[in-house]
């Protein structure tokens, strides 16, 4: 392949994903990567620091939910603005075909999932800032985002399994969910 050909970053993403999933991610280099994907090696580093990186790149998922919470209704309660932006993640998300690739290479690498979590931090600390910046309280924001957060994660495991759900529809179930499960039940009359 000619080193000009367009979307280097998404074949040095595709190449990536085949190898770690072939090979693993620890036997797998940089150069056999850009090898793959018709590219050299410094091509591979103008887009990622590292490998793992290629799986993780950009912030577009942090900016774009950043963006939701700061624009959503100043009337709407902080929970509610995160889910609603959650629910719209979608929006961004690559294929569900590549993802729920990801996901089996991530799981299968401590290395990963260390990233994994890294990233999903990041997120976490941007979310919180545009919470304040609705006026919430750090600690109430950063509970309100760890909630969330195992909402999204519940439902996105759901959406990625069922292409006829909509994360909204799977983000709104699963806080009905937590809410049915936190609820006190009106005690049984017998």
């Amino acid at each position: 392949m000619p080193r000009w050909e367009s979307d280097a970053q998404g074949r040095l993403e595709r190449a990536a994903l085949e190898l770690f999933e072939t090979q693993g991610f620890e036997r797998t280099t940089v150069a056999q990567i850009a090898r793959t994907a018709g590219l050299t090696e410094r091509s591979f580093y103008r887009y990622f620091p590292d490998k793992r990186e290629v799986l993780f790149a950009g912030n577009e998922l942090e900016a774009h939910l950043v963006a939701q919470v700061e624009a959503a209704a100043p009337d709407l309660m902080p929970f509610e603005a995160l889910l609603t932006a959650l629910g719209t993640a979608d929006e961004v998300f690559r294929s569900r075909e590549f993802l729920l690739r990801r996901v089996g290479v991530i799981a299968a690498s401590p290395a990963l999932a260390e990233r994994d979590l890294i990233k999903l931090a990041d997120i976490a600390r941007a979310l919180a800032r545009a919470l304040e910046g609705r006026g919430v309280e750090s600690g109430e924001a950063r509970f309100i985002i760890d909630v969330a957060i195992a909402i999204s994660r519940r439902a996105t495991s759901r959406w990625l399994a069922d292409p006829d759900a909509t994360l909204s529809e799977l983000i709104a179930q699963a806080a009905a969910e937590l809410r049915d499960a936190v609820t006190p039940r009106a005690p049984t009359v017998r």
